[in-house]
């Protein structure tokens, strides 16, 4: 294929592209009205978590599990939230 012919199709088929985004963009805007403006739509609300009154309050301890290898201690916790 030559030079020529090449550049020729390449630009037939970039035209063909730009014509179908622009009809498609313009139907879209037909069906459904105007494209929307972003500039206007605002983000979902912020949900603020504030636990100032409750605080963890919070207990440990050591429990023997028998393993294969021997005993061995283990911690464990167990916390709960206490209004202050």
């Amino acid at each position: 294929m030559s030079e020529q012919s090449r550049a020729l199709v390449i630009g037939l088929a970039l035209s063909l592209v730009a014509v179908a985004a622009g009809s498609a963009l313009a139907q879209e805007s037909t069906i459904n009205g105007p494209a929307p403006s972003f500039s206007h739509i605002a983000g979902p609300p912020r949900i603020q978590i504030n636990p100032r009154p409750l605080y963890r309050r919070c207990t440990s301890w050591y429990v023997v599990q028998y393993r294969p290898s021997g005993r061995v201690l283990f911690p464990e916790k167990h916390c709960w939230w206490v209004r202050g």
